[in-house]
């Protein structure tokens, strides 16, 4: 069902991380939403396991947001940041500090998780620069972690496919991803692991600290399938750079705003970073919005050595930073997620129950091993079990996973040999049951699909 979208209509948009060629073939076409389900074009309702990617927490269409937007387009649909202001950018920034770790209170805006990503590392660069060490430029990511696909995110970023196509990138160093043999079947954060963290020592010991600007990690990385930290991990992390002067930055697009059961990683794990980046869950996926929240002391470098008042210390930002619809519909995201306690709920219920539940997803003969954490889920698909052996052909196999789920009334993402949710933060007990089960059907479909 095409949704009455004509061959030229399908010809003519270049669809982002898609596979072009097979989707116009057979389209999943979406044409409305509500709650915690979206509706297909032949009418069957669609439990959104993914939450949109990752950011429609609260569940589709509130009206709360919807009504805030309009508003706020109807009264200020747009002016630019660029020296002119308007009330409700400050407002929020105020009430997103009130969500960060104490110490991170300055919030510049961007459009994106991607914009992010980028912003920060150009403000860990810079910062150098105002401090009078302009040599510190090297940027160290990770390996499996994703930090949008911007120039200075790819760089930084462990995703192969997501570079490989792009041929030379920033100069940048990557740790070792966190995701252990000895850990498979562990439950929540693993056990072993942060000693991976010392990787950095011999970095430092390669290229000399003086000239390494930040790391910047993802407190759980998402994209790569869920894989919490090793426990110890994040706080090892903290404790070398600043030995070293080095930033610290979380990548938080995925994890800030309840996700994880609190507020944002850095709560959730007990380590402060210097800056935190943050997207999607902001503003419920109404609306494309990010920032980059930085501790007060980085700003105030920027302001104290940026010459007269009137000079621009931070050269950066872009057209719609700060949108004033944007602000508007953050604004109203927030408030929800705090008159119904959303967090509270996630930490205390829903992510407990999930958790119980996802586990039995191991007694399945597919599943090699299942990872949950908060609102996060995924499942390594394995042709052998007992020694955790993928298929040859993994993309393929978890790709028809996929179309089953979708067949059967459920949103789950394949990436490479592993299916992962993001269920909404609204889930009740029974919306799990419900995944599981269908969960589960597909995975037999899948089974018998490859017999």
């Amino acid at each position: 069902n095409h949704a009455g979208v004509t061959k030229e209509q399908f010809d003519a948009h270049w669809m982002p991380f898609s596979g072009n060629r097979e989707f116009k073939k057979n389209p999943r076409m979406i044409v409305s939403a509500e709650g915690s389900y979206i509706t297909a074009a032949d009418g069957r309702k669609v439990f959104d396991g993914l939450s949109g990617l990752w950011t429609t927490g609260l569940g589709h269409c509130r009206p709360e947001i919807s009504k805030a937007i309009a508003e706020q387009t109807s009264t200020l649909d747009f002016f630019s940041g660029f020296q002119y202001g308007h009330p409700k950018s400050f407002e929020l920034a105020e009430r997103i500090t009130q969500f960060m770790p104490k110490g991170l209170n300055r919030v510049f805006y961007t459009g994106s998780g991607s914009e992010s990503a980028d912003t920060s590392l150009k403000m860990a660069r810079a910062y150098w620069r105002k401090k009078g060490m302009a040599s510190k430029t090297r940027l160290i990511g990770r390996a499996k972690g994703y930090h949008g696909v911007n120039f200075g995110g790819i760089s930084v970023g462990g995703i192969v496919g997501n570079r490989a196509t792009f041929g030379q990138t920033l100069e940048s160093d990557h740790l070792a991803h966190t995701m252990l043999p000895e850990n498979v079947f562990s439950k929540g954060m693993p056990e072993k692991g942060a000693h991976l963290a010392d990787e950095l020592l011999a970095m430092i010991a390669l290229h000399d600290a003086s000239n390494i600007a930040a790391v910047i990690v993802e407190p759980m990385a998402g994209s790569a399938g869920v894989i919490p930290p090793p426990v110890g991990y994040l706080k090892r992390l903290r404790e070398i750079c600043d030995q070293n002067q080095i930033l610290l930055i979380f990548d938080e697009v995925i994890t800030a705003f309840g996700r994880v059961g609190s507020a944002t990683g850095a709560e959730e794990y007990g380590v402060v970073p210097d800056m935190i980046n943050i997207a999607k869950q902001i503003t419920n996926g109404s609306v494309p919005m990010g920032a980059v929240i930085a501790k007060q002391e980085i700003h105030d470098t920027f302001m104290d050595g940026g010459g007269a008042d009137y000079m621009i210390g931070f050269p950066h930002g872009y057209t719609y930073s700060g949108h004033p619809a944007c602000m508007a519909a953050a604004i109203a995201n927030l408030e929800l997620m705090e008159s119904t306690n959303i967090i509270h709920q996630v930490k205390n219920n829903t992510a407990p129950y999930l958790g119980s539940k996802w586990k039995d997803l191991e007694n399945h003969s597919l599943v090699g091993e299942a990872r949950q954490l908060g609102m996060l889920a995924a499942i390594e698909i394995v042709e052998d079990k007992e020694n955790c052996k993928r298929f040859d052909n993994s993309g393929e196999i978890v790709g028809k996973c996929r179309d089953f789920c979708y067949e059967n009334g459920i949103v789950m993402r394949a990436i490479k040999n592993k299916m992962v949710i993001s269920p909404p933060l609204i889930c009740t007990n029974e919306h799990i049951d419900e995944i599981i089960e269908k969960v589960w059907k597909c995975l037999d479909l899948t089974a018998k699909s490859i017999k």
